[in-house]
């Protein structure tokens, strides 16, 4: 048993890294609060002084600002979906024993190492193109139009560049999961007349509540910070469209040079990722203690 010295031994040496990590993390936050309550316009620096709640009225009340918290929650939701719907059926799928197992797997979990504006930009010009993708070439040979997907289908497009980015992700932790299953329970039901659905919705899905658990909860927490692939293949439009919250933020601090704005748009980012979180904590974050 831990005695009080040595209980504050070990507290004495992890002090300096807890600091150090306080720190890094207080002083932005603590500048991007300062900041949004400040008139603080890059193009116009001699106006400046304190705005109050100004720039928090106006970011609420700005036109797009429903829209983008609605494609925020649009994308998160729909990555989310995919993620651990295919995730749940790859993992089946490259679980079983077959030849070159080894290499597919790496195949599998190879597209979560791509750069996220390099996998917009690939998908965006070799598959997405109207005119030069792969998709076009099959409507053409088809003798249909081709899709306009980032005009048409902006949002649409960008959740399904996003979810094939994360899907590695959702897969090895879910295959994971699925490793740790014993084979006598399968075996037992397969013995006793069991279906593989039965066996999926019984055995198998049960086992990976946790594992879905902890998908949702990390790719939650990345998924509301997305930006990279909207630059890169829609740019919040065609008008907004596309438009998420981070990607409002963007706009107000590079086009239209309005740090005190931005800051305020970014207190309120935080202030609801912390909603969010705090609800999937409570209703999905007590499986992790089953």
């Amino acid at each position: 048993m831990a005695t009080q010295s040595s209980r504050l031994a070990a507290r004495l040496m992890v002090a300096p890294s807890v600091i150090v990590l306080f720190i890094w993390m207080i002083v932005p936050l603590a500048m991007t609060i300062y900041y949004s309550f400040r008139l603080y316009r890059l193009i116009s620096p001699d106006r400046t002084g304190w705005a109050g709640f100004r720039n928090y009225i106006w970011f609420v009340n700005a036109p797009e600002f429903w829209l983008a918290l609605s494609n925020t929650l649009l994308l998160v939701g729909g990555v989310l979906v995919i993620t651990i719907v295919l995730g749940t059926l790859i993992a089946l799928l490259i679980d079983q024993p077959v030849w070159g197992q080894g290499p597919l797997r790496i195949l599998v979990i190879s597209p979560f190492f791509v750069m996220p504006p390099v996998a917009a930009s690939i998908w965006e010009n070799l598959f997405m193109h109207p005119q030069n993708g792969m998709f076009a070439s099959f409507a053409q040979g088809l003798g249909v139009e081709p899709i306009l997907f980032m005009e048409n289908y902006p949002m649409a497009s960008v959740i399904f560049i996003v979810a094939w980015e994360w899907l590695p992700f959702a897969t090895l932790i879910l295959l994971t999961a699925l490793q740790s299953l014993s084979s006598e329970q399968l075996e037992a039901a397969e013995m006793d007349g069991a279906s593989a659905v039965s066996r999926f919705r019984y055995i198998i899905l049960p086992h990976m509540t946790r594992a879905i658990t902890v998908v949702i909860l990390i790719q939650t927490i990345f998924l509301l910070g997305i930006f990279g692939e909207i630059f890169t293949t829609t740019q919040g439009g065609p008008g907004s469209a596309s438009t998420t919250l981070p990607y409002m933020i963007f706009k107000q601090a590079i086009a239209a040079k309005d740090i005190g704005r931005a800051a305020a748009g970014g207190i309120i980012a935080v202030i609801l990722a912390n909603i969010v979180a705090y609800f999937l904590m409570r209703g999905i974050g007590r499986h992790l203690d089953a």
